[in-house]
């Protein structure tokens, strides 16, 4: 048997490539969009893929199985569970076969026995892998997002992220009884996961990536509890606000991702259309660290920095029906044998970005800007403008008189462990729906933990034409490492 996990470092994502050697099938378990890297490994190990499956109806990034299945010809397995409302939507069209409780799928030698798993979500499947000619018994299991090591599934996503309501203390219920069976397997078969450490999937993850049923019955504290009211309460306790873009993505994987066959990057945009688009308020989205932006930015960006959080920020706060153009602040370099001056490579964080930017489903990338964009700027169209700080002492002067409004973007649950008192907890991904609720006439003070955040807060602002706008230096640990008081949700009900 082949086994092999791919995993994306900026979903915390992993899926799954498992082969027959001696028939030369192969199946890959819940693909990300950029099929490359599936098809490169199958290729080198002389392997044809067959079969593609999932193990849910994603959240988090768009599902590659239909994209895999156009390029390979594999036929797709989806689940069948969950009830109607849970379905998807192209498996007749695309031929899928449905899968339910106590089926198989073959694969070559290979046997992958289907586990109704549901919990995280109603349709989710758990794959228990058999090679037949090996052994009697299975070997390991693909959990999805059922059980990753050291955490569970969370069981509020439909409720917060789908917004379907009432729904969390059932699925919670539903993953208690789920993990009940999940502790009937054999101690000694491997899991593999479909997260780990840095998703929003869970809020416990292990970096590490695999781990063992019997491991787990010990150190899971999904699996150590065993009395159901206990469990509820844990589970949907302490659980981070899952990103905004996390809906769409449900959306998207139910009804059928596009296929977006051969992909070409946009081309490179010329600098003197930057101050025109601007002006039509298109979307462009600086690229460049935090620290960078808050120096020097053309007016008008949007502050996402190209780092572990791009992609949750950027699907949290760009509009998916819009063009979208990409800034960074590194040169691009000419192509060899190039037809005219205009045809260059792009810069590395350039290709990332779109990439990343795809497996999130945000495709209407429009163009880019090299570095030449922000010296034209300073040379032609204006100055570059730099972001405006205060200090805690400086905030502590004013607040809380009523002369600034405080916005703290951390997350619901940041803001009830301790906060600025009297700050306003407008969480980053909520804030582009909340501008016009903020005070025109008082001055806007925005900030987060330690500042990255904040930072992207306050383009945000800016580009929705706040002139007013400063940026909390060292952000709430600033404020409370310098001894300034302090309150709680509770302290701040009473």
């Amino acid at each position: 048997m082949f086994f092999k996990q791919f995993y994306d470092q900026p979903l915390a994502q992993a899926s799954y490539m498992i082969g027959c050697q001696a028939t030369g099938n192969a199946i890959v378990i819940d693909p990300l969009r950029d099929i490359a890297p599936y098809l490169a490994v199958a290729a080198s190990e002389g392997l044809r893929i067959t079969h593609i499956t999932e193990t849910h109806i994603h959240a988090d990034f768009v599902s590659g199985s239909r994209e895999l299945a156009a390029r390979t010809g594999a036929a797709l397995y989806l689940s069948a569970e969950g009830g109607d409302d849970w379905q998807y939507a192209f498996a007749e069209s695309d031929s899928a076969t449905l899968l339910r409780e106590g089926d198989s799928i073959m694969v070559g030698n290979i046997r992958l026995d289907v586990m109704h798993t549901p919990g995280h979500t109603p349709e989710h499947l758990s794959f228990v892998v058999t090679d037949e000619p090996a052994s009697s018994g299975p070997m390991g299991v693909v959990t999805g997002d059922f059980v990753f090591v050291g955490d569970v599934g969370r069981p509020d996503l439909l409720e917060k992220a789908a917004r379907v309501a009432n729904t969390m203390d059932a699925a919670a219920r539903t993953l208690f009884q789920s993990l009940s069976r999940f502790r009937e397997l054999p101690d000694h078969l491997q899991i593999w996961p479909g997260h780990g450490a840095g998703s929003a999937c869970g809020k416990a993850l292990g970096a590490v990536p695999s781990s063992t049923v019997g491991y787990e019955k010990r150190a899971n504290w999904g699996l150590r509890i065993t009395n159901e009211e206990e469990f509820v309460r844990t589970v949907l306790d302490g659980q981070p606000e899952p990103p905004a873009y996390f809906a769409q993505m449900k959306r998207i994987n139910r009804e059928g991702p596009r296929v977006l066959g051969t992909q070409t990057l946009p081309a490179k945009a010329s600098a003197e259309s930057l101050p025109q688009l601007l002006q039509d308020n298109a979307i462009v989205i600086d690229l460049r660290a935090a620290e960078q932006f808050v120096q020097a930015h053309v007016p008008g960006t949007l502050s996402i920095a190209y780092n572990r959080s791009f992609s949750t920020w950027a699907g949290s706060l760009v509009p998916y029906d819009v063009n979208l153009w990409l800034l960074t602040g590194e040169p691009s370099t000419p192509a060899h044998h190039a037809p005219d001056n205009e045809t260059v490579h792009a810069p590395e964080t350039i290709v990332r970005a779109v990439r990343d930017l795809s497996m999130i489903g945000l495709d209407r990338i429009a163009g880019w800007f090299d570095a030449s964009a922000l010296s034209r700027w300073a040379e032609h169209t204006g100055a570059l403008v730099a972001s405006a700080p205060i200090t805690v002492q400086e905030l502590a002067d004013i607040h809380p008189a009523n002369q600034v409004q405080l916005i703290d973007v951390r997350g619901a649950s940041e803001w009830s462990g301790g906060h600025i008192p009297e700050s306003r907890n407008i969480p980053l991904g909520d804030l582009p729906a909340a501008v016009a609720t903020l005070n025109p006439d008082l001055p806007i003070v925005v900030q987060c933990q330690s500042g990255a955040r904040s930072t992207i807060a306050a383009s945000v602002l800016e580009r929705a034409g706040r002139t007013d706008v400063r940026n909390l230096r060292g952000g709430y640990a600033a404020w409370r490492d310098a001894g300034l008081t302090v309150t709680t949700e509770r302290e701040a009900i009473v």
